[in-house]
């Protein structure tokens, strides 16, 4: 590895504040909840890495090319996503075959100067210092003595996906999977006897979603897979029915959903029958009937008389829904059409939710018994509309700071912008919502990093007491989280 890399970078009193009172008071604070469990309740981490236990692939396989973070912003200076080995591209037989690991990880390290004073930066540090021992920042010079540590570290059985479970000190995670997906690497963890507890999430978008791709093929396979007739609202709806049971069965307790917009509806048997046999008979290949207006008028109609569906059926099964709205997908179209979906070209856009949940918190919205867990990325959504909401309805919930905000600075505007009106109770705790793995334990303790400051500035006030803080520190830490998803 040539040279002694130096002890530097990562400062233990990271993200806490320079006035020394309240630092002191987050520090105590932050004692009693950075060792504790990590309740995972929503992420994008693959069942099959602890299935097989197979070692993780090359430090570029495992950084660079899954992770939407870091490969955006390497493309917004310049770098070519063919040599990243990205998306769709980087699936070719072709592309496998000059994939040069250690070569996109050059490409990284030059440009590593990029992700300053950003949070993918606190948690790339993170991870080379507490993980892989790495003490001496990234740079093209060490690129080379950076990717053969880790690819040393990777060989050994210590960093086996199911070892590092038990290291990260994971209570449970949860997936999120396809209703088409067989879901068979679940159960297969759960006949093998380890002790780890990874549960599915049912994420039905691809057949929920007239603006998915193969929409018609995924609703008939969904029939095929449960034995019902998805060619008739009832038997479509008996089939969701049949697969969210399937994920319960396999240890799921909550549901997500993924749409452009927080829109909900609430019609009636007859209007829904026609507009399931509109979406379903225009998304056939070669029947288009409709125009581009109104196919989007109906796939929008169509979404949130799902959202509608999804919260009927909860209040049925008990599983918690989760809302992820409001990002243009693909905003990139030729990035889109070169590379294929989740590269990196998302934009957050602006989101109702005041006129936008009504109906379907009109239906069901007072009773207790369901959890609709609700996302934004438009964050002056936050204290106008969110907030109000939840400190209103016993069945909303506030998620914490998603994606673009999944910030400290994200982190903290969500506290002050939501406590004062839907209170600490109102929201779910963290959730790391993350496809790279190693990045869990520096995520989470991001979080409760600044939670930590955020309840010792609340005490430096005297609007808190210390007792109180500790409490609190430690329900947002897990507890909420647990409840919330009913872990």
């Amino acid at each position: 590895m040539g040279a002694p890399m130096r002890r530097q970078f990562l400062h233990d009193n990271r993200l806490f504040p320079a006035d020394s009172v309240t630092r002191a008071i987050a520090q105590r604070l932050f004692k009693e909840v950075r060792d504790l469990p990590i309740v995972s309740p929503h992420g994008h981490t693959q069942a099959q890495w602890f299935a097989s236990n197979d070692p993780f692939p090359d430090p570029a396989r495992l950084f660079i090319v899954p992770d939407h973070y870091i490969f955006r912003m390497l493309y917004s200076q310049g770098v070519k996503i063919e040599d990243l080995g990205v998306g769709t591209y980087g699936q070719t037989p072709e592309a496998q075959k000059a994939f040069d690991a250690r070569r996109v990880w050059r490409i990284f390290a030059e440009h590593h100067y990029l992700f300053r004073g950003t949070p993918t930066r606190l948690w790339l540090d993170y991870i080379f210092q507490n993980l892989f021992d790495l003490k001496e920042r990234l740079t093209a010079k060490n690129a080379d003595a950076y990717f053969d540590a880790i690819s040393e570290a990777l060989a050994t059985p210590e960093f086996r996906p199911r070892a590092l479970y038990e290291d990260f000190r994971i209570e449970v995670l949860a997936t999120t999977d396809s209703p088409l997906d067989s879901l068979e690497h679940h159960l297969a963890l759960a006949k093998s006897g380890w002790r780890g507890r990874v549960i599915p999430t049912f994420r039905p978008d691809a057949v929920v979603d007239p603006d998915y791709a193969d929409f018609a093929t995924n609703v008939a396979r969904l029939g095929e897979m449960t034995g019902e007739d998805t060619s008739t609202w009832r038997g479509y709806l008996a089939a969701l029915r049949k697969s969210r049971e399937r994920f319960k069965a396999a240890g799921a307790t909550a549901t997500d959903h993924g749409h452009p917009t927080a829109a909900t509806a609430d019609l009636d048997a007859i209007e829904a029958t026609k507009l399931f046999d509109r979406v379903l008979r225009n998304a056939q290949p070669g029947t288009q009937t409709e125009s581009h207006a109104q196919h989007a008028a109906d796939a929008e109609l169509f979404r949130a008389q799902m959202l509608t569906e999804m919260a009927r059926m909860s209040l049925d099964d008990g599983l918690v829904m989760q809302l992820h709205p409001g990002a243009f997908r693909n905003h990139n179209a030729d990035v889109h059409t070169r590379f294929g979906r989740d590269v990196g070209g998302d934009i957050p856009t602006a989101t109702d939710y005041v006129h936008a949940l009504r109906p379907l918190l009109n239906r069901f919205g007072n009773d207790a018994r369901l959890t609709l867990i609700v996302f934004t990325l438009d964050e002056s959504s936050y204290s106008r509309e969110l907030a109000p909401l939840a400190g209103h309805y016993p069945a909303l919930r506030l998620g914490p700071a998603w994606w673009f905000h999944d910030s400290p600075e994200g982190m903290m505007r969500f506290r002050e912008l939501t406590t004062e009106t839907a209170g600490f109770y109102n929201t779910v705790g963290f959730n790391d919502d993350t496809r790279a793995f190693l990045s869990i334990p520096t995520r989470h303790d991001v979080a409760r990093r600044i939670d930590c400051v955020f309840l010792a500035r609340l005490v430096a006030e005297h609007r808190l007491e210390e007792d109180e803080a500790r409490e609190l520190a430690t329900d947002l830490a897990g507890n909420l989280a647990r409840k919330a998803y009913r872990l």
